[in-house]
This record gives C-alpha cells, structure tokens and sequence, in this order.
C-alpha cells in the first residue's frame, strides 16, 4: 500500500512540472513585443526635413556675366525691382547722346554751309565769298528728336560753332555717364551676388537694435545698442 501511494505522489509531481513547462513555452511563443508609440514631433520633423528646400544662393560669376546685358545680372539675382531702375537710366543715357548727336550734325551741317565743300574745286575748303563777313548768316535747320520735323533758324558763323562745339561736348559727357551706368550696373550685380550669400539669420556674432534707456542719462534717450555673441 504504502509503495502506491508513493508512486501516485511521484506521478502527481511529475505532472505539474510538465504543465508548468508547456505553460511556460506557450506564453514564450505567443507574448508579443509591447507597440512603441512615436512621438509626433518627431513624425512632423522627419516630415518637414523631407519638404525642406535648399536655399537658393546666386552665383557671383554667373550674376557679372549675365550683367554685361543691362538688367540681366539684377533679374539673375532677383532684385526684379532694380531692373527697370538700370533700364531707364542706361535708357536715359542712351537718348541723351541721340539727342545731341541729331544737333551737333545740324550745326556741323551749317557750318559747313559757309566754306566750298566740292572737292573738284580748286579752292575746296575755302570760305565761301559771300559769305567772308562776320555777319553773315544761314540757315540752320534744328531737328527734332523724330526727325520728323525741322525748325529753321539764322546763325552766324560765330554762333554756330559755339553750338557746334556744345552739343559735341554733351554727346561726349552722354557717351562717359552711360559707359559709368552701365560698369556701375555689372558691379552691383555681383555685389548684390555675394551679400545674398552672407549669413543674415538672427544668430549672428554681432546684432544691432534700437535702446531707449541710456547708462549715464536720467531720462530716456534713443541710441543704439550692439550686442556681441561670444560663442
């Protein structure tokens, strides 16, 4: 009897240590891994780094090239408000020296009037006879900016070189002040070229702002206030 009851308590024994195993090994094969939630800032970061756009930075020679045609150099750095700026004034400079080439050669012509200009006549660049005393006068024919017109004038020989030799002087000036806008034009266009490329955010090593209260004033006074980051 006592040899049964001990091999009914082995059996009992033996049968939970295997149930306790199997257990073990079922809740091994179906525990799964706990779900980690990610943060939704860090979801819009990985978001916004995709959609982030490179910084468009102009090159400053590519701007000086395209700048020997007036405007381009400004439209390639898009300053689209500086291009009609260079257009009316190398526009401007352009008109001025038509203006007074049209009436220096009006003069020019007039005072040609008063000396032989055939070239098969002996006394070819002569003054002519009827025209030797000093008041004499011709007619000068003054152009318009069109030449769609004329206005006749008298003039003597005097008064025709001075104006002669004015509208030569202003066509030179006119020639000079369009060459300076248009050299000033290509040289702003690579300046502007290389200050787009400089560091304009807001942490810079040095940064200007406007101060009211002032050390050694007792009431507020406006000044400036610089401040240095040190890093």
């Amino acid at each position: 009897m006592k040899n049964w009851v001990l091999i009914g308590i082995f059996l009992l024994v033996s049968g939970r240590i295997i149930a306790q195993t199997e257990g073990k090994k079922d809740s091994l094969r179906t525990e799964k891994l706990p779900a980690v939630a990610l943060d939704s800032t860090v979801l819009a970061q990985a978001d916004s780094l995709k959609n982030v756009k490179k910084k468009w930075m102009p090159v400053p020679k590519t701007a000086t090239r395209l700048a020997l045609i007036p405007g381009a150099g400004q439209l390639y750095n898009r300053d689209y408000w500086k291009a009609p700026i260079v257009y009316l004034a190398f526009g401007g400079g352009l008109y001025t020296y038509y203006l007074n080439t049209i009436k220096y050669h009006d003069f020019l012509d007039a005072y040609k009037s008063f000396y032989i200009m055939d070239k098969n006549d002996p006394k070819y660049g002569q003054k002519k006879p009827e025209l030797a005393s000093a008041d004499a006068k011709v007619k000068v024919k003054v152009r318009n900016l069109l030449n769609t017109s004329s206005e006749e004038i008298d003039a003597t020989e005097s008064q025709i070189i001075r104006q002669k030799n004015y509208w030569r002087r202003n066509r030179g000036f006119a020639i000079i002040v369009t060459g300076l806008i248009y050299t000033l034009s290509i040289i702003e266009a690579n300046v502007a070229a290389h200050l787009k490329t400089f560091d304009l955010s807001e942490d810079l090593s040095l940064n200007v702002s406007p101060k009211l209260n002032q050390p050694s004033m007792t009431t507020p006074t406006p000044g400036v206030r610089l401040v240095f980051n040190l890093k």
